[in-house]
Order: structure tokens, then sequence, then C-alpha cells
């Protein structure tokens, strides 16, 4: 389990420093084209450059998930244009925010926001945040494939299978305003450092001299050779693979 948190206040390189040096390896942050709370390239330059894995999150307005397939097509092309702009490598995840109460009435609608957004979204992973009636109705729909789940009217239920948990939400930290998070694994995160190696060179040097290095070693020696491989997709800008004996 790593240690995280989401904000809608843009960081500089003192308060990504300041947060990493307080135990968290992760922030969500808002990818959406526009406005005061956006991401950038440079602000994801010094997350990564402190040493913080970042979430993607694409919300414009708490309900937008209510318009449906029209809007989850439109959606999934800017999130996808702006994940390029701010140097988001293709693999990792966009989340899309259903930031309010769903009825079950509103989750065919839902569904299909969802499932449109991952269909303008090639090449990367499609991800949803919401409540945990919202994480089961759409990871039971099949349309998406990272799960990003609120306590918030969750009503004390914890979804199975979810890839982070918001626990926590409005305080303060650093001097801004955040939520808490947890993730288990898997998330789909990237770091905004920049990168020397390709994605492709370090994918052959992983499978010609690493994927068969420990194929009859101790699960210790598993351990550290996915470790050794993360240091690659790291210094490439690719997301993370987890493995546990």
């Amino acid at each position: 389990m790593t240690q995280g948190f989401d904000c809608a206040t843009p960081l500089n390189a003192t308060l990504a420093a300041a947060f990493k040096a307080q135990g968290f390896d992760f922030v969500c942050r808002y990818l959406v084209p526009q406005g005061w709370k956006r991401l950038t390239r440079e602000e994801a330059e010094a997350i990564g450059e402190a040493g913080l894995h970042i979430v993607s999150v694409y919300e414009t307005t708490a309900d937008r998930a209510l318009g449906g397939r029209e809007a989850g097509l439109r959606d999934g092309a800017a999130a996808v244009q702006t994940a390029k702009a701010v140097g988001q490598p293709e693999g990792s995840a966009i989340y899309f925010a259903v930031d309010f109460d769903a009825t079950a009435a509103q989750m065919p609608t839902v569904i299909d926001y969802i499932r449109a957004a991952g269909e303008t979204a090639p090449g990367y992973l499609t991800g949803v945040y919401g409540s945990c009636s919202v994480i089961e109705a759409v990871r039971d729909a099949g349309v998406c494939s990272r799960y990003w789940q609120t306590y918030a009217w969750s009503r004390g239920r914890k979804a199975d299978g979810i890839h982070i948990y918001q626990y926590r939400n409005d305080i303060r930290a650093n001097g801004i305003g955040i939520d808490l998070d947890e993730s288990y694994g898997d998330e789909g995160w990237w770091s905004g450092v920049g990168y020397r190696l390709k994605a492709e060179d370090v994918n052959e040097i992983i499978e010609r001299f690493l994927a068969h290095e420990f194929d009859k070693a101790s699960d210790a020696d598993k351990v550290r050779r996915n470790e050794l491989a993360n240091e690659l997709r790291k210094a490439s800008g690719q997301p993370l693979h987890y493995y546990e004996p």
C-alpha cells in the first residue's frame, strides 16, 4: 500500500518536495484542457523531479457523466490531447470522475459515459472515480479497467478490486487543501521527469536480459528482477508493473 493525495491546487517544486518528504508517493491531479486547477507539463516535471508519481483524473463538472455517451466521446478525446500535451505516456491511466451520489436510475448513463470516454482514449487505460455503487456498476459492465473509489456516498462500503481509495477529504497540508488516498498497485500512475531512454529500447532490454534471468529463481529474486525492470520503466516514462510472489 502506498500513500497519496489529490488536490485542485497546482504544485510547484517546493510543495511537491514537501509532500514527498512527508511520505507521500503519488498525487492525483486534474488532466483538463483549461482552468486554474489543470495540470501543466511544467508542473508534471516538478512533481516528477520531487519523486512523486501522478494519477491523472479528468473532471470538468461534478455531474459531467450525466451527459452520457456524447459527453464521454468529447471528454475522452480532450483527455488524450491534454495527456500528450503534459507528457503523460501511453499505457498509463486516465480516470474519469463521477463526483456525485449517482442513483441506480442514473447508472446506465454513467456507464455509457465511461465506455465512450475509453473508446476515444486509445493507448491509455481507462479508469473511473466514484462511489462504491459507481465502481461496482462500471466494473460489472466491463467498460474500464482501473477503479478509484471515494468513501463519500459509499455508506461505509468498499468495493472489491479497487486500485485507489480516497478515505478522507478536506484537510490542510503544506498550506493547501487536499484529500487523502491510498493505493494498492497497478494504478496506472506515471512520472513527469524528463526521460532519456526510449520505451521500445527499455522493453527490449527487459525482454532480452531480464524476462528469463530468474526463471528458476526464488520468489525474492523474482521480486528483485521486477524491481530492476521497474527502474528501467520509470526511466522511460512507462507505468510500473507489480509482482507478488
